[in-house]
């Protein structure tokens, strides 16, 4: 070989080495970083994606009721659940989804709200719980860390998008290169580093996609970039139809302050209206009324209904069910009973509609049991995968240290990652932020390590 060819396949090696350290250096201190928050999001989703089963088994005495003559009208369900919380005020009303399940009566006091379970039957009270203390509520808070404070929801958001970056690297560290163990098999017993680098490897290389789509599907959700991803959809037409709204006057409030479960696409949608008369002698046509006309407009059994809370305010029906096809929100002037907004999933803009079917997906809802053992299987394999990289790095990590990968023997290869995470940055700003920063400490403490050594 000529002198100058081994010089040029000499600098490649050396790129490529470079290359493969900052990138193995980037998931390392990104992996450890959010470790704990992957492990909090995949065992609380674990929990959430069976959240029908364990209504249904733990606290079947709420839900579950023995089939009777005849129900109830809503109205004196509702009484019902006020009289037993005295003073309270109803504000919700959700119908029973099949004729063995109960009502559900949302009652507030002294600024408390409470879900009241009624048998719509007989309207005994079976159950009352605080809405903050139902058990798949506390799941679902624990899930966005929502409970430790704007802070710590922000450190979701940043794992959220980390968690996209650790796929992306993990599957460029993982990728073939000459090598045949630990690509489809796992080499070595659970003694060795080696059984614990394939497992995370190959496990992160199968399942990667839905780890991928888990985290993408959930940044809706989140504060700053769910926040402002969803007022740049509804500004753009790309979020609700809003011409829904042209004809009808429109209250200060949105969808997501009156109902208990929402859709993304319309939870910033404004609440429309009732139209009153300047003496105020209207009265209100009723619950009963409300449900019968939600019930003829095609709404699926089991919807919840929001109730007027001023002379202004409307009942809002909606539902949001497992199959997001059956999607349905309408507004009812308190008055008349005339419908002022009737939304469906079939008049979202396509945006919309893959916004809120990678949801349901993410949820396990849309496609049955396949669906759910799908995310369970994501779940679990993300658990594993975090025990795997824990146990590597500590077999790896020398006495006394922190055991991060060796550095890129050329620092030109940051100009390529400093461009990658500005990129990141403009598409998950919180995310792409955390890593400039990472990117940012790692090259100062790089720099500091040489000048210490150069001294000694």
């Amino acid at each position: 070989m000529e002198p100058a060819k081994m010089d040029i396949d000499a600098q490649q090696d050396t790129s490529q080495i470079s290359v493969y350290r900052a990138i193995w250096r980037w998931h390392f201190y990104a992996g450890l970083l959010i470790l704990p928050a992957v492990l909090n999001l995949a065992i609380t989703g674990s929990l959430y994606l069976f959240k029908d089963e364990i209504n249904n088994n733990f606290f079947s005495y709420r839900y579950n009721i023995s089939l009777a003559d005849k129900r109830l009208e809503p109205q004196a369900i509702v009484q019902n659940a006020v009289n037993a919380l005295p003073g309270s005020t109803a504000t919700a009303y959700r119908s029973p989804p099949s004729e063995t399940r109960s009502a559900i009566v949302t009652v507030k006091h002294e600024g408390v709200s409470t879900l009241v379970f009624v048998d719509p039957y007989n309207g005994k009270i079976l159950d009352q719980v605080r809405a903050d203390q139902e058990f798949n509520y506390v799941v679902k808070r624990i899930h966005s860390w929502a409970y430790f404070g704007d802070w710590m929801n922000k450190l979701i958001e940043i794992s959220g998008g980390f968690t996209m970056v650790l796929v992306v690297t993990g599957i460029y560290l993982w990728w073939p290169r000459h090598q045949s163990g630990g690509i489809l098999s796992i080499r070595g017993n659970p003694s060795r580093r080696v059984f614990w680098r394939d497992l995370h490897a190959v496990t992160g290389a199968f399942a990667g996609v839905l780890i991928f789509f888990l985290a993408l599907s959930g940044m809706p959700w989140t504060g700053v970039w769910g926040s402002n991803f969803s007022k740049w959809a509804n500004e753009r037409n790309l979020g609700y139809p809003v011409q829904l709204w042209d004809d009808v006057p429109k209250s200060a409030k949105v969808s997501d302050d009156l109902l208990s479960n929402v859709g993304w696409t319309v939870e910033r949608a404004p609440v429309p209206l009732s139209v009153t008369d300047r003496a105020g002698a209207q009265q209100p046509v009723g619950l009963n009324l409300i449900v019968r006309q939600a019930k003829a407009a095609g709404i699926s059994e089991g919807f919840e209904v929001a109730l007027p809370t001023d002379p202004a305010g409307v009942y809002s029906a909606a539902i949001y069910p497992d199959d997001v096809s059956g999607q349905r929100m309408i507004h009812f002037d308190q008055y008349s009973g005339k419908p002022l907004v009737d939304l469906s999933y079939a008049q979202y803009p396509v945006f919309g509609k893959t916004i809120e079917w990678g949801i349901s997906v993410h949820q396990g809802q849309e496609y049955g049991r396949i669906n759910q053992l799908a995310m369970l299987g994501t779940c679990l394999v993300l658990i594993l995968m975090s025990v795997a990289g824990v146990n590597m790095w500590w077999k790896r990590r020398p006495a006394r240290s922190l055991g991060v990968p060796p550095k890129p023997h050329s620092r030109s290869v940051y100009t390529w990652l400093w461009v990658i995470a500005a990129i990141f940055s403009v598409m998950f700003p919180l995310s792409g932020l955390a890593i400039l920063v990472m990117i940012a400490v790692d090259q100062i403490l790089i720099r500091l390590i040489r000048q210490i050594q150069q001294l000694a």
